[in-house]
This record gives C-alpha cells, sequence and structure tokens, in this order.
C-alpha cells in the first residue's frame, strides 16, 4: 500500500538509478519521478555497506526544486537481499565494504554465450557461489543457441540443470526463448549480468524493443571508465516488472565467502559433507572423504570439482594476505 503525507504527496518509492551522490526514485503508485538527495543521517558516518542502492525502497519527501533536485529521502526499508560483492575500492584489510549492486533483488539472471565470446565453466561457478550465498534465486540464460545448435547447447549446460539451476536457451538473434525469459521475469525485480559480449543488450531488446537503448548509453560511458565501475539502472520491462543491466562485473569478488564454508555453495557436494570422516575435511586430499568418491563415482562432474579446488585455493590465499 502505498503511503502518503497528511497532504496527499506520496512518501514511499523505489530507487531506480543512483548518480553522484543523487538517486532517482519512482514513487509507488505511479506518482512519477523524482530526483533526491539523501539525508545526512543516511549517509553519514561509517557504514559496512552501501546506505542506498538502486533497488532500495525508500520513504522520501517531494521538495520545492532546487535545481534539479525535487525530493529528500528520508528513510530506508529493510533489504530482502542483495546482489553484493566487496567493494574493490573503498574495501581495506581493516574494514571490508560491501558494495550493494542491486538491492531486493527476486531474481538474478547470469547471462553467458555458447560461443563469442568462449564459454568459461569456471566464471559461471563463480557467480553461483556469489549468488547461493547471497540467497540469490538464479536463472542460467544460455545465448547465441544459434551459433552452435541446440544439441550442443544442452550437452555444454546439462552439468548445471542435473544440479537443479533452471536455466533457459536463446538465440536473440532469431527469437528462440525470449517469451521463456520474459515470462520468468515478470512481476519481478530482475538483474541480467554477464560479461561483455554476450548478448545482453540484443537480449533486451527482443524483450522489450528500444530497452537495450535506455541502458545502452550507461554501458558505453562504463566502458571507458575503470572495470572496477558499476551503475545500473533499473528500467521497466512492462506495469510490474523491473530490469537491470549491470556493465563490470568482470571483477566479479565474492562477499562474504571463506574457504571452509566454500562446499556450503555448490550444491551437489553440500549434501554429502556430514558423511566425510573428518568434520573439517577440505575435500582436496583428505581419506573418507565423500565429496571425493562422489567424483570418483561420476555423481559430481570433475570440471565443478576442480572448480572447487580452485576457488577454494584462492580464499586460502586471501586469507593469509
Amino acid at each position: 500500500m502505498t503511503q502518503t503525507s497528511s497532504n496527499g504527496r506520496f512518501v514511499t518509492g523505489l530507487v531506480v538509478k543512483a548518480h553522484s551522490g543523487f538517486f532517482t526514485v519512482h514513487a509507488d503508485g505511479n506518482g512519477g519521478t523524482f530526483t533526491c538527495s539523501a539525508a545526512g543521517k543516511l549517509t553519514k558516518g561509517k557504514h559496512t555497506e552501501d546506505a542506498l542502492a538502486v533497488g532500495d525502497k525508500v520513504t522520501f519527501e517531494p521538495v520545492k526544486s532546487e535545481g534539479f533536485v525535487n525530493g529528500r529521502i528520508t528513510g530506508v526499508l529493510p533489504r530482502v537481499r542483495v546482489l553484493a560483492r566487496k567493494d574493490p575500492i573503498a574495501g581495506t584489510n581493516d574494514r571490508e565494504i560491501r558494495q550493494v549492486i542491486v538491492a531486493n533483488l527476486d531474481l538474478v539472471v547470469f547471462v553467458f554465450a555458447c560461443a563469442e565470446p568462449e564459454f568459461k565453466p569456471r566464471m559461471l561457478d563463480r557467480y553461483l557461489v556469489g549468488a547461493e550465498a547471497q540467497k540469490l534465486p538464479v536463472l542460467i540464460c544460455v545465448n547465441k543457441v544459434d551459433l552452435v545448435g541446440l544439441e550442443h547447447a544442452r550437452a555444454m549446460f546439462a552439468g548445471y540443470e542435473r544440479i537443479h539451476y533452471r536455466v533457459v536457451y536463446t538465440s536473440a538473434k532469431d527469437g528462440m526463448g525470449i517469451d521463456e525469459i520474459r515470462a520468468q521475469l515478470h512481476g519481478k525485480l530482475s538483474v541480467l549480468t554477464g560479461k561483455s559480449g554476450v548478448g545482453k543488450s540484443s537480449l533486451l531488446n527482443a524483450l522489450k524493443p528500444g530497452l537495450d537503448k535506455e541502458v545502452g548509453v550507461i554501458s558505453d560511458v562504463l566502458k571507458k571508465g575503470r572495470h572496477t565501475t558499476v551503475v545500473p539502472e533499473l528500467v521497466p520491462l512492462d506495469e510490474t516488472s523491473w530490469i537491470a543491466d549491470t556493465p563490470g562485473l568482470r571483477a566479479y569478488a565474492m562477499w562474504d565467502v571463506e574457504a571452509e564454508e566454500l562446499d556450503a555453495y555448490y550444491r551437489e557436494m553440500a549434501p554429502l559433507v556430514s558423511e566425510c570422516e573428518f568434520s573439517d575435511c577440505t575435500h582436496t586430499h583428505e581419506p573418507g572423504c565423500a565429496v571425493q568418491a562422489a567424483v570418483g563415482r561420476g555423481d559430481i562432474s570433475a570440471a565443478r570439482y576442480d572448480s572447487y579446488c580452485r576457488l577454494r585455493e584462492e580464499l586460502d590465499r586471501q586469507r593469509k594476505w
């Protein structure tokens, strides 16, 4: 229900864009769009994560226009779930900062191409670990199926379907899978993310002609800057659906994932951990390891196990720094 002030003005809305300390807010109930500053109490002082982010539900008050600003954010409603990473700029060894890329997500769509660029399974595994750690619902979108054929595409991603990830096969070029993707996004706040060249803009344009033009300007600007920059913008897909394109996730760093808990974020490994002979089993060399036994039987793919081992080694290295 839309909350209003005593004089009937909207005071709740959705942050759809963050830009240089100002925030574009879409008022609930089709109450218009406001460019807002933020009350000092929200942004001042030390924070362990971004105080305001795209996707936040906020309370705000319309104010007399001061230049381009015509609103003031006064409060942020509790976040349900977020897509976040370690801030690659602000974080220090003493105090890491969680960079909130998009708040209150209903679905994160990881877009990978079958070819051009080459599919990198370990990159997908890294994304999935981050999503599992942040309890984000996931959809894997396999694009450019027209380059290799559906049978080959299914073979490439069959391992992810076996461990119960939802996979949709698409071709923005010929329209394959677009209706299925659109149905998955309906009524949700979603984010499409993936490396440059996988076809996110083409998918967006197929979902809603012209939508890629709304996000393309941002993408073009960010390509000229540092890869660590992430400035997503929410755009409406339909009356009940919002979608964000997130350039700059090539340096995706998982938030709050320790080496000892990594196995919990591999769906096929998590149920086996209690069966290992040692409670602190790393699943890399110990005798009586249920995970290694499952790999030997073929119940866990060798590629996913290799991905786990490499990522665990990376997390162990980071801890020693």
